[in-house]
């Protein structure tokens, strides 16, 4: 596997663990990343839930929480730590800006288009931006408005296929439609991407994400004109993952028909495991009596069957009663639990079986 360039920013293994929140991919796992040469990555989502003894405020509390993820990872990692900010967030400002003043290594950015953000970069700022799209179309644009406004280029982008976990940024018709898969969109992403390293004479890394579980897969996007991967499902059954045991045995007790497609509360198709809290929320015994944290801008509690934050933290708590686990396609390909060593050890393996076998 070839290094990992972010400019200065060199990562040994060409691998980011993806941030899953809430709770799911703290300073554990992302520090446990870091050091086996890979990009480890915080959740900032529900940051302000995991820290509320910091403070009753929630915004403030989210903060306080980012702040205390970042020293802890820095405390025990000594590779490449990022941050995952959703767009989609209505305290996106607060986290970015504080990533930033903290100075996380890089900044990844979906769930809408991040538009504005080289605008909170600073003239000591050291941070990486990094927006994560489903399409080339969005890669155009953000490149266009950054260039445009801030004179500024993505340091890479990731783009991020229909079989990944969690929020998808695709139409649920468009979920099994070989025309929005990972292996159609990327070689789109990379071409689009490729006219902008031209004419501006810089590298723009492309990463490709979404349903990337083995070395095999890893080639396979590589040959494809990946420059890295992105993988979140393969990283919640390891040992250092800071879920709880019960929601990594939701991965390892899962089969394939578990993992489903759901509507959620933010206005986006999701992938879950099925739970009882599920069957509930379609039954219709689920209804949020207020929205606690106002925490989603596309959020609306008069439509909303449930409290996506509190259902997201109960199931990172292993109430899975109460809340989900996000997953992306492959989970139920789990079976144990690894530590992350072990993880990346075995992708390297897998990668290198491929090679040999081409």
């Amino acid at each position: 596997m070839k290094k990992l360039k972010f400019g200065e920013l060199t990562a040994r293994v060409p691998i980011i663990q993806g941030g899953m929140g809430v709770g799911i991919s703290l300073s554990g796992l992302a520090s446990a990343v870091a050091n086996e040469g890979g990009v480890g990555v915080i959740s900032s989502a529900g940051l302000g839930l995991l820290y509320n003894k910091l403070s009753n405020n929630y915004a403030e509390a989210s903060i306080l929480g980012l702040k205390e993820e970042l020293r802890k990872a820095r405390e025990k990692a000594k590779g490449i730590i990022g941050v995952n900010v959703m767009v989609a967030m209505t305290n996106f400002a607060d986290m970015v800006k504080t990533s930033i003043a903290e100075k996380a290594d890089i900044i990844f950015s979906g769930a809408g288009l991040p538009l504005d953000l080289p605008s909170f970069l600073t003239k000591d700022s050291v941070t990486k931006l990094v927006p994560i799209v489903s399409s080339a179309r969005a890669v155009k644009i953000i490149c266009e408005k950054w260039k445009s406004n801030y004179d500024y280029l993505p340091d890479a982008v990731v783009v991020e296929g229909p079989k990944a976990g969690g929020h998808l940024g695709y139409k649920e018709n468009q979920l099994s439609d070989e025309n929005f898969s990972l292996e159609q969109v990327l070689p789109e992403v990379v071409r689009e991407v490729r006219l902008f390293e031209e004419k501006y004479n810089v590298e723009i890394p492309v990463i490709a994400a979404g349903g990337i579980y083995t070395g095999e897969d890893i080639h396979r996007m590589m040959e494809l004109g990946a420059s890295g991967v992105q993988l979140g499902t393969r990283f919640v059954t390891t040992h250092e993952c800071d879920a709880s045991d019960e929601f990594k045995h939701t991965y390892l007790n899962a089969s394939e028909k578990d993992i489903e497609i759901i509507k959620s509360p933010v206005g986006m198709p999701g992938r879950a495991i099925f739970s009882n809290f599920i069957k509930d929320v379609r039954e219709g015994k689920k209804q949020p009596k207020s929205c606690p944290y106002h925490c989603i801008k596309t959020c609306d509690i008069s439509k909303s069957p449930y409290c996506i934050m509190l259902a997201l933290f109960n199931a990172f708590k292993g109430n899975l009663n109460r809340g989900y686990a996000f997953a992306g396609a492959n989970a139920h390909r789990a079976d144990k639990i690894l530590s992350v060593k072990e993880t990346i050890s075995s992708l390297m393996n897998e990668f290198k079986l491929r090679v040999e076998t081409k």
